[in-house]
């Protein structure tokens, strides 16, 4: 199967909606510093489109209920630089368009702006991840990934085609960007963001490592603060009074500008009406 169901495992931490995961690439050349899917998918730098995709996809599409909602990607970008020629997430949209199937798109890269002709055309919704509005940082925590800047167009060109977008604010890491909540908010919701979803770094060893490497000064007190925490499932968290601190900061951001917001995977359920995910987007477009 190419369509999987999202969080099989049942994270005691995850407040998703059921939902199938589709990943039209295995492994992500953006390389995010606290990447963690890069922890268990080897060679995860190294892009590569999945074996005889649309195929399996259209296969798979015809099996599942006509309301599953299919999120694209959650463990690597569909819109890798090899995607403007392949067009292979542009072919999943263009098949669960034909099966009526409502979509979310989970992406860091501007390139999904080409396939706005396609989502506007479906029930959709799609989320820019954004970390940072400093070049030089996101240049050192996202090498491979498009400029802030590219992505905050990325969250207006949308908006204009009536594709309802959510930001993810996420990760929010300690001594990096957490002094950026405030602006970070205002220019995604400037830019046209209906939804902001956050949540705090977890940490794995080899991420962990990487983040350390790059941003020393940070690191060394990323250590001490990983230490008050606990582990879950094999990430480490930040002492809980830190992690309720930094998401409600981003909370009483968001709620000044009208939006609404969300974490995820912090323990705590979002309000009656809103999914984590932002997935609630889905029923403020006016489909025909």
């Amino acid at each position: 199967m190419i369509l999987r169901p999202f969080d099989p495992w049942k994270g005691q931490l995850c407040t998703c909606p059921p939902k199938m995961s589709l990943n039209p690439y295995t492994g992500c050349p953006h390389g995010c510093l606290y990447c963690y899917a890069s922890s268990y998918i080897p060679h995860f730098q190294e892009c590569r489109p999945k074996a005889d995709l649309l195929r399996r996809l259209g296969w798979d599409a015809k099996k599942i209920n006509p309301s599953t909602l299919v999120a694209m990607s959650n463990s690597s970008d569909p819109y890798p630089a090899m995607e403007k020629e392949l067009e292979l997430s542009r072919g999943c949209l263009q098949i669960l368009l034909e099966k009526s199937l409502p979509v979310q798109v989970v992406t860091k890269s501007d390139l999904v702006i080409r396939d706005a002709d396609l989502l506007s055309s479906m029930k959709s919704t799609v989320a820019i991840s954004i970390t940072t509005l400093s070049d030089s940082i996101s240049r050192k925590l996202e090498p491979g990934a498009p400029s802030p800047t590219r992505r905050l167009m990325a969250i207006r060109r949308l908006t204009d085609c009536n594709i309802p977008v959510s930001a993810r604010i996420d990760p929010i890491i300690p001594g990096i960007n957490e002094s950026e909540i405030e602006e970070l908010v205002l220019a995604v919701c400037r830019a046209g963001a209906k939804h902001i979803v956050s949540s705090t770094y977890k940490a794995r060893k080899d991420n962990l490592r990487r983040v350390c490497s790059a941003f020393p000064r940070a690191g060394d007190a990323l250590k001490v603060m990983f230490q008050r925490g606990c582990r879950i499932f094999g990430s480490l968290y930040l002492p809980p009074d830190m992690r309720m601190g930094l998401m409600r900061e981003v909370e009483r951001s968001a709620l000044r500008e009208g939006v609404t917001f969300s974490a995820c995977r912090e323990g705590f359920a979002p309000p009656d009406g809103i999914n984590c995910d932002g997935t609630h987007l889905l029923l403020c477009k006016n489909h025909a």
